[in-house]
């Protein structure tokens, strides 16, 4: 017989958008590295890791819809018990938001490289099919990903540290597309003369577009938040913040995301099991004593935020 909460399961995603006026160095260097994470200290499967790239020749883009496909097999797979983590490095972007509750008038999103957008409405969604007693844990490295699942409960959020007086040296930029950028891009491929986004997103991608904008303002208002629910949210920054991508410091060495390799370090260092809360903390310490201008937040249930990370 099967054993009920056997599996681990993963999902790495990391865009850099190669020669693209949007290129990032680092983001596919994380998602290499976090897989020999989950290998060797969190005891993943190797055919249980699916990663998506697109680095030349990658056999799995990161589109939105392969990202999404990818999530929902996942997600179907997964039984009682079960460790689901995605991980994500590349760009985010805010939009505004089509729901007419909506407080703050934004909605996060991850930036495929194909542009299809994926929002924090598609990851409220996802987390809300995951079987009660499995876990789905999200860690974007991304700009503006504090709440990219929607109606998840804040654990740690916007900080009231002071500015910090360092400067990180070599950024190459920030992970971030503005929306004007974004609707730049879509609106010279659609060629139609709007400022909706949703227009020129369903002109693209038909029905794999995001249900932010596949639904009417009254069905996202009603899309449920599961109470006290399995998803567990690590962001690279606050909402209103931008993540870095890093050239490499020394000759030889390798870009990465500074979220990503934090928590890598913050791992490396500490043998023994984290909490979720323990690792957003110590990254952001991390990024801090970096001269990094960026916030980790962390968006889980009460019990979850106490529960260790990855187990």
């Amino acid at each position: 017989m099967k054993k009920i909460g056997s599996k681990k399961l993963a999902v790495l995603a990391g865009c850099n958008y190669p020669n693209t006026p949007n290129e990032l160095h680092g983001c596919i260097n994380d998602v290499l590295a976090m897989k020999q994470v989950l290998l060797t200290r969190f005891e993943f499967e190797p055919g249980n890791i699916q990663i998506l790239t697109d680095a030349p020749g990658s056999l799995v883009m990161p589109t939105g819809v392969n990202i999404k496909e990818a999530l929902d097999r996942m997600v179907d797979e997964a039984e009682p018990g079960d460790v689901l983590y995605f991980h994500y490095s590349g760009h985010g972007t805010r939009i505004p938001s089509n729901r007419r509750v909506h407080p703050f008038h934004h909605d996060e999103a991850i930036v495929p490289c194909d542009f299809n957008l994926i929002t924090d409405v598609d990851f409220r969604n996802l987390v809300n099919r995951v079987p009660k007693g499995a876990s789905f844990t999200f860690l974007s490295d991304s700009c503006h990903s504090g709440g990219l699942i929607d109606k998840e409960k804040e654990q740690i959020g916007p900080s009231s540290l002071p500015p910090n007086p360092i400067s990180a040296t070599n950024i190459t930029k920030s992970k971030t597309i503005p929306f004007n950028s974004i609707l730049h891009t879509l609106s010279s491929r659609t060629q139609i003369n709007t400022h909706d986004i949703g227009t020129h997103l369903l002109e693209l991608f038909g029905s794999s577009a995001s249900l932010g904008f596949l639904l009417s303002s009254h069905e996202l208002d009603s899309i449920p938040s599961i109470h006290e629910d399995d998803g567990i949210l690590l962001s690279g920054c606050q909402a209103n913040e931008t993540s870095a991508d890093m050239n490499p410091q020394e000759p030889g060495g390798k870009a990465y995301g500074a979220f990503s390799n934090a928590v890598q370090i913050v791992l490396k260092d500490n043998p023994d099991d984290l909490s979720n809360k323990d690792v957003v903390f110590m990254a952001r310490n991390v990024l801090q004593k970096q001269g990094f201008q960026q916030h980790p937040c962390l968006y889980s249930s009460d019990d979850h935020a106490g529960s260790t990370f990855l187990k």
